[in-house]
């Protein structure tokens, strides 16, 4: 499905290409990923005929705007509707399928979870949806409603056949990759994604916290974002594994034997950190190595950083507090 969504991806960009039209849909839970999707959807002419939400909050103006009403949860009905899109957190999908179960759905109902699969919303096929996820693989610090962003956006997909197809529909519309990801494979799918977004900016926040633990001025956790950004700029987009490597620089990718010097520093100023610090340096080395042999400098440094990791306590916990 990922190749039929590329290969519509020029049909999707085409001046005044509206692929979704005459597809109706409902929404629950208009946050910003949800909101942002079904933007998106609407942009490839997609009609948004109502929004589920709880009570007490209003309507937002771009679901207004789009000529949409409010509808508590407990009332939505998408009977003869295309497609049924929830977006709701994943602790609360469970009550929410329950709820929706209770009258008549659309066709097609998609949850954007990447953790879980399609079987979230199973009790909406008793009568008679397809249930499927259709998860993208984005970090939704703030709603992102910009069709671009939408054709820069790999797509999860997983359900019953309909959902399936309807899902590829979607992505190719939107100028998306798409792909089946089972459930089975979501669990360790969704850590992937943890690591890319959440993991990096846990990196660039204790690298931040650290240069102000050394008294410089805001500006320069700055450039540390600046750093990340541009390391990572030269990674072209649907790069394979192997090439996402190819890109990493720095001490640890050459081997320079000072940098055993900075982290012996940085264990005396910061243990925590320091474990940290090790443990990435020590997969920097896996990554490369996968690519070919380590060379004489980058085996040498490894065997520092193993000496660093077998010291007695090095898995210590930090002291309370710390």
């Amino acid at each position: 499905m990922a190749a039929a969504a590329g290969s519509s991806r020029a049909r999707g960009e085409r001046a005044g290409a509206r692929p979704l039209a005459g597809v109706e849909l409902s929404l629950v839970g208009p946050g910003r990923a949800g909101g942002s999707v079904a933007r998106w959807l609407l942009s490839a002419g997609a009609r948004l005929v109502a929004v589920g939400m709880r009570p007490g909050r209003p309507l937002p103006r771009w679901a207004a705007a789009a000529g949409a009403r409010r509808v508590g949860i407990e009332e939505l009905t998408g009977a003869g509707e295309d497609l049924l899109l929830v977006a709701v957190p994943d602790a609360s999908l469970p009550a929410v399928a329950a709820a929706l179960a209770a009258r008549p759905q659309a066709a097609v109902a998609l949850h954007l979870s990447g953790a879980l699969g399609a079987e979230a919303l199973a009790p909406l096929r008793a009568g008679g949806t397809q249930v499927g996820a259709f998860h993208p693989l984005r970090a939704f610090a703030r709603a992102l409603p910009s069709p671009a962003v939408a054709r820069r956006t790999f797509l999860a997909l997983d359900g019953d056949p309909a959902a399936l197809a309807l899902g590829a529909r979607l992505a190719a519309a939107l100028g998306a990759t798409a792909a089946p990801v089972p459930a089975p494979l979501r669990p360790l799918y969704h850590l992937a994604a943890t690591l890319s977004a959440g993991g990096v900016v846990t990196l660039v926040a204790a690298a931040a916290g650290l240069l102000e633990s050394l008294g410089l001025p805001p500006a320069a956790a700055a450039g540390l974002l600046e750093l990340a950004r541009g390391a990572l700029a030269g990674v072209s987009a649907g790069a394979p594994a192997a090439a996402i490597t190819g890109a990493i620089t720095g001490p640890v990718a050459r081997g320079e034997p000072r940098y055993l010097a900075q982290l012996a520093a940085l264990r005396e100023r910061s243990p925590e950190l320091h474990r940290l610090a090790v443990m990435l340096a020590l997969e920097t080395l896996r990554q490369i190595a996968r690519a070919g042999p380590l060379d004489d400098a980058q085996r040498a440094l490894r065997k520092g950083l193993d000496g660093f990791a077998a010291a007695s306590g090095f898995l210590d916990p930090p002291e309370p507090g710390v």
